[in-house]
């Protein structure tokens, strides 16, 4: 008796070990790594994806857009994610050809701890990039209550907080305050990385939100997403054509609208501060960095079946998020530049 029921839990082992055997060898794993901007719509992506093709998983690690980028090049990773697009010497550094994938669109705004102050912030370019610049240092500056009256009686400093690592968040946000400021366009300048003149730095879009709840009388800039999701009030922003814009779909993509007219196949635009009335100012693209002959062909033709579903499927999740679809015209563009995509 005691053999045979040895026997049978043999078996069974045995059974259950061929079947893990077969289901760990049936099952692609991709793996990226990138843009913190984008990843609370990339993991929802990544979780719904299992139920269309369950033989197809995704590792991610949010270290920012230039940790995305290093990686994709050096060949860490099967894709990477980045919120700036890459100059002609990243490019050129890559060992083979790599496309830029436009995914959705997002806002950064500025959120705000400041304890007693009620209503909305509203801030002009002018004083988000003197706040940045360590011009204006206190939130009783007369400049910021000739737009919010009631932080005259709030004579504390400003803790501005920035990035401390990588960030594609950041690039769009210098990019902006490039935009709107020849003093920090010349001396600052853009990137993923600057040389802040004031502020602290907090790494990732989840310690800007943790200064946010934590460090009275702060400003952080970040996704759109981590804003809503996490309850933070966000500033009111005096657009190009004169009038206070709050971050909703309908602004973000009024932001492309121009844009998009010019924008070329390898999808190298800038949307901050554009021009339409009902533009939010402080909008970016998001990319997905994908090499265009991929060597391994069952991971190329998983990841290109994901591309495509995320492009004609998944871009209608983004409203639960607070991201943007891809114009219409541009998502046609990018559903070609993925068919290139060889495997």
């Amino acid at each position: 008796m005691i053999k045979s029921v040895h026997r049978i839990f043999v078996l069974l082992l045995a059974a259950v070990m061929t079947l893990s055997a077969g289901q760990s060898f049936a099952e692609t794993v991709l793996k990226g790594a990138g843009a913190t901007f984008p990843y609370p719509l990339y993991s929802k992506w990544f979780r719904d994806y299992a139920q269309v093709d369950p033989g197809t998983a995704f590792t991610y690690d949010a270290v920012g857009s230039s940790g995305g980028i290093k990686q994709i090049v050096a060949q860490l990773v099967d894709f990477g994610a980045s919120d700036r697009f890459l100059s002609d010497e990243e490019l050129a550094a890559a060992p083979e050809k790599l496309l830029q994938i436009p995914t959705v669109m997002g806002a950064v705004v500025l959120s705000y701890n400041i304890p007693g102050f009620h209503g909305d912030l509203r801030l002009t370019p002018e004083t988000v990039s003197a706040i940045y610049l360590g011009e204006i240092s206190r939130w009783n500056d007369p400049r910021l209550v000739a737009l919010n009256k009631t932080l005259k009686e709030v004579d504390e400093k400003i803790i501005v907080v920035h990035r401390s690592d990588g960030s594609g968040t950041t690039s769009i946000f210098t990019d902006y305050l490039a935009s709107v400021s020849s003093r920090w366009a010349k001396e600052i300048g853009k990137g993923t990385s600057v040389d802040w003149p004031v502020g602290i730095g907090s790494k990732g879009s989840k310690g800007m939100v943790e200064s946010i709840r934590t460090v009275p009388f702060s400003i952080a800039y970040m996704e759109n997403a981590y804003t809503m999701v996490n309850n933070l009030p966000s500033v009111v922003i005096r657009n190009r054509a004169g009038r206070f814009v709050n971050p909703t779909m309908r602004s973000i993509r009024a932001a492309a609208v121009d844009a998009v007219k010019h924008v070329q196949d390898d999808y190298r635009v800038s949307l901050v501060n554009q021009g339409g009335k009902d533009a939010y100012p402080i909008v970016g693209l998001t990319w997905l960095l994908v090499y265009q002959e991929q060597k391994d062909p069952v991971k190329g033709k998983a990841l290109v079946e994901f591309l495509n579903w995320e492009l004609k499927k998944a871009e209608k999740m983004t409203s639960t998020l607070f991201y943007t679809p891809l114009p219409e015209k541009l998502g046609v563009m990018v559903a070609k530049r993925i068919e290139s995509i060889t495997y």
